[in-house]
């Protein structure tokens, strides 16, 4: 007997159309006083589809997006779907001349912002405007007709483009199937389903945010706006909506904590019930404030990449577990190799390798780069250090391409960042090899102080000689205002290198 094939492929807009049937009325999107109910939302998909397709757009094209956080992110990453289309975020912070280089590498047909592309497309549709180019009178005349258009699963669904921190940004192509599973996924682990609210913090435009914050409505949640980072806005929405989850960066629990204890006592947070970071591991002092800071929140700590997706997550059960980022996700195998790619043992360091259905596709127009971060048998290089302890649990210990290399000694900047943070007065530290012509390379750190401390330099210096050996303390201390970051919360060593 023949077998039966496997059912629906998995879609970005699988979710919505469900739950625009199952529970139309229900508020999927609200944007300040703006809100969408599933059943606006799946119309207002539909219509956006319709418009991409008789512009000529057909499926596999791209269809670029530079927004905020704002309502209608969600229903064009539906929209996308519904037409085969893919979609290509672009921070809205670029420059023109980076996002005219996104444009032409993707060879994106369509724009889609509330200003104009820095080069020709076929179609532009501005959000905001009034003439021929306007969204709303696009939508307006546009039928309401869902095109069903067919879908593979192992179809890229997103292009995403890495931060370029080393280079060039790279194109990372990303199935339906890699993001739909991991928009269930973290609406299951997170608590972003049905009956459940959550905060639209980090920006839609990234990978890892755009895949937390579409989960909500993907699952028949609610997901609430914050359009840009503000702590206290943040808490001001939390207690409005009676939020259950966000998702952070620990920059923002840095903000968070650099308000004082007043703002935050003024608003009933009990709501939030979850809590979860990524982009890096929060310090030890940062996870106590905010375990104190929000008694009623479990705090989860995650890992992953855009090309990775989510790795691991360290749940609140092992919250004393400082420094780990847990054990790996669902549907997740993990190695831990030495540079001739042999298993290390428990206690020691390792590259982390991957594997699972949230793996990228490959490199857009990258063959090589792509063969250069995968094995033959399927698993993704992270390009991180890591210890894996007896338990499996995994503890990143720096960037590979971030050791820094002082006198034939390897020095793991992470490391020496744990101890800078843990002075009084530090609120922030980013630590990179400096060029020197006796040693090769020699540690600089870079510090934020807490607003209204004051940081001694020669008090700090005689803390990191006490705890760290002669090639690992600083050479060079720099203060600065704020440490410069990517969207999704990474700081940018690369600029710091270039001081």
């Amino acid at each position: 007997m023949a077998l039966l094939p496997g059912g629906a492929a998995l879609s970005m807009a699988g979710g919505v159309r469900e739950f625009a049937s199952a529970t139309p009325s229900r508020p999927a999107v609200i944007d300040g006083d703006r809100s969408l109910t599933y059943r606006a939302l799946d119309d207002r998909a539909s219509r956006l589809a319709q418009t991409l397709l008789a512009a000529g757009l057909r499926p596999g094209d791209r269809v670029a997006v530079q927004l905020g956080n704002r309502l209608e992110f969600p229903e064009i990453i539906c929209a996308a779907a519904k037409a085969g289309l893919v979609l290509v975020p672009i921070g809205t912070r670029l420059t023109g001349a980076e996002t005219a280089y996104i444009l032409e590498h993707s060879g994106a047909r369509a724009f889609v912002s509330d200003g104009e592309p820095p080069v020709p497309v076929d179609l532009v549709l501005t959000i905001g405007g009034t003439g021929v180019a306007s969204y709303e009178k696009a939508l307006d005349s546009a039928s309401g007709a869902d095109p069903l258009v067919p879908v593979d699963e192992n179809d890229p669904c997103c292009l995403y483009y890495t931060s370029g921190t080393t280079g060039r940004p790279k194109g990372v192509l990303s199935s339906h199937r890699a993001r739909t599973l991991m928009c269930y996924l973290s609406a299951m682990e997170w608590g972003l389903g049905a009956r459940r609210t959550s905060l639209a913090v980090a920006p839609m435009y990234h990978g890892a945010g755009m895949v937390f914050d579409y989960a909500p409505v993907v699952a028949g949640g609610t997901v609430v706006m914050l359009p840009k980072w503000d702590p206290e806005h943040l808490l001001v929405l939390a207690e409005r909506h009676r939020a259950q989850s966000a998702f952070l960066v620990p920059t923002h629990a840095q903000t968070l904590r650099a308000l004082g204890d007043e703002p935050r006592r003024r608003y009933d947070l009990s709501s939030l019930d979850t809590l979860y970071f990524n982009a890096a591991a929060l310090p030890a002092v940062l996870k106590d404030w905010v375990a104190g800071a929000f008694p009623d929140a479990g705090v989860h700590e995650l890992y992953g990449s855009t090309e990775a997706g989510v790795v691991t997550n360290c749940r609140p059960a092992d919250a004393d577990r400082t420094g780990s980022v847990g054990l790996p996700w669902y549907m997740t195998e993990v190695r831990v190799v030495d540079d001739e790619g042999r298993p290390v043992a428990a206690g020691e360091r390792g590259e982390l390798f991957s594997r699972s259905p949230f793996l990228m596709n490959g490199y857009l127009g990258d063959d090589a780069a792509t063969a250069a971060c995968t094995t033959e048998d399927g698993f993704l290089t992270s390009g991180d250090i890591v210890v894996r302890d007896e338990d499996g649990f995994i503890y990143v210990v720096d960037r590979k391409k971030d050791m820094i290399i002082s006198g034939g000694v390897n020095i793991a900047p992470r490391e020496v960042e744990d101890v800078i943070n843990a002075f009084p007065g530090v609120a922030d530290t980013a630590v990179v090899g400096a060029p020197d012509e006796q040693w090769g390379e020699r540690v600089a750190a870079y510090v934020v102080a807490l607003p209204g401390a004051t940081v001694d330099p020669a008090a700090l210096d005689a803390h990191c000689r006490e705890r760290l050996s002669g090639p690992k303390v600083p050479r060079s201390v720099e203060f600065l205002p704020v440490l410069p970051r990517n969207a999704s919360g990474k700081v940018l060593k690369r600029e710091l290198r270039d001081r």
